[in-house]
């Protein structure tokens, strides 16, 4: 009996296996733009990328590469990963060495919501740009709290995105059984912590999509 896809996970394996599945006809991602060390594809069954691109290479596998300026023609690209930064910060966490500090110095951060939030619609418009007619860009992000603000972060990138002319095909959500809380968090918490994050499939159209 055929194993039924669901929208919910605890495992990000099992969830691209199931994007490659459903929306992707070779079943292979073409294009990783933010390759860091490769995790989405070390002793996992799927297979690596063809263009391995990142900010700050960190093997000699890896090329230099901007998601916002990629060296690829256009219309060259049938399936992109794309996995970006999503914190905003210039305060003390980016150098002091505490335990709740852990997240910011292990992923790229950004020194506001409002550069961030432009480098997320310039990189979604290189990657129409790259992809081919109905070419997949599998983003993930997470939503967060900001300096006591709620940010929905999916929500504003399937706004631009669908700006740009990508159909949002399907959204897939990662469920944490754990996350790294501070003891400040804890005391000072006033919304819920958050204990998922998205993989949105979006599908390159030739015309605005207009959601009713």
């Amino acid at each position: 009996m055929q194993e039924l896809i669901k929208s919910i996970s605890y495992d990000q394996l099992e969830i691209i296996k199931w994007i490659l599945e459903l929306h992707v006809k070779n079943h292979k991602i073409d294009c990783d733009p933010t390759y860091s060390i490769g995790n989405f594809y070390k002793n996992t069954g799927i297979d690596e990328p063809l263009y391995k691109f990142d900010i700050n290479p960190q093997n000699e596998k890896v090329v230099y590469g901007d998601s916002r300026n990629l060296p690829l023609k256009n219309e060259s690209v049938e399936c992109e990963m794309f996995d970006p930064p999503f914190l905003a910060t210039t305060g003390k966490s980016l150098s002091e060495n505490k335990k709740g500090n852990i997240i910011n110095k292990r992923f790229g951060v950004y020194p506001s919501e409002k550069e961030l939030h432009q480098f997320y619609i310039d990189s979604i418009k290189e990657s129409y740009r790259i992809l081919k007619d109905n070419g997949i860009l599998i983003f993930k992000c997470q939503d967060k709290i900001s300096s006591g603000k709620q940010y929905i972060s999916h929500n504003f990138i399937i706004n631009e995105a669908t700006k740009i002319s990508f159909y949002t095909k399907d959204l897939f959500i990662l469920l944490a059984k754990n996350r790294i809380v501070a003891d400040w968090q804890l005391k000072n918490q006033k919304n819920a912590r958050k204990f998922h994050s998205y993989f949105i499939v979006f599908q390159k159209c030739n015309k605005r999509i207009e959601y009713i």
